[in-house]
């Protein structure tokens, strides 16, 4: 049972844009809704990544791998049919969630991102000399931390508001 409301309507008018940009509004964002700066914020971040250096791939491979790393069902079960609709393999889904993939590139950018998860912050020299011998850029660098960061606030409001799950559960 939801902790939080799960608005259908805001004065801001933020549901309707998420309605308008993703042809619904999930749970999280109505339940987030609660909190209009909140939402606001989060969407403009979101926003705000997807023109950034990182591929839509690499960007849904970074959240489903954050919500498994923070045991996000709500979140990992949303990433998973994204994921999937993306054309993201069950192995290939399955490889994310443990900071893996077959590209190299790839490989090293959900590794250091686990790493950031892991260890908040605190990632090691060997860790970033070995994400930049894989040709991972300072750029993307920045982003993997805002991704972290984005993610990372969505998990924890699901933990704490437990909207309605509104995707094929996906147990993280």
């Amino acid at each position: 049972m939801p902790r939080l409301p799960q608005l259908a309507e805001d004065s801001t008018g933020l549901l309707d844009e998420t309605r308008r940009q993703l042809g619904r509004v999930p749970n999280l964002y109505a339940a987030l809704a609660n909190g209009p700066a909140a939402l606001a914020g989060y969407l403009a971040m979101r926003d705000h990544l997807t023109r950034g250096v990182l591929t839509p791939r690499l960007r849904e491979q970074l959240a489903l791998l954050i919500a498994q790393e923070n045991s996000c069902t709500y979140c990992v079960s949303a990433h998973t049919l994204r994921g999937t609709r993306m054309g993201l393999t069950p192995d290939e889904l399955a490889r994310t969630r443990e900071a893996s993939d077959a590209d190299p590139h790839a490989d090293a950018v959900l590794r250091i991102a686990r790493a950031v998860v892991r260890d908040r912050g605190r990632v090691g020299d060997r860790e970033l000399t070995d994400a930049r011998a894989a040709g991972v850029s300072d750029a993307e660098l920045a982003e993997i931390v805002a991704h972290v960061a984005l993610n990372t606030l969505s998990n924890y409001f699901n933990h704490l508001a437990q909207p309605e799950l509104d995707f094929p559960e996906v147990a993280a």
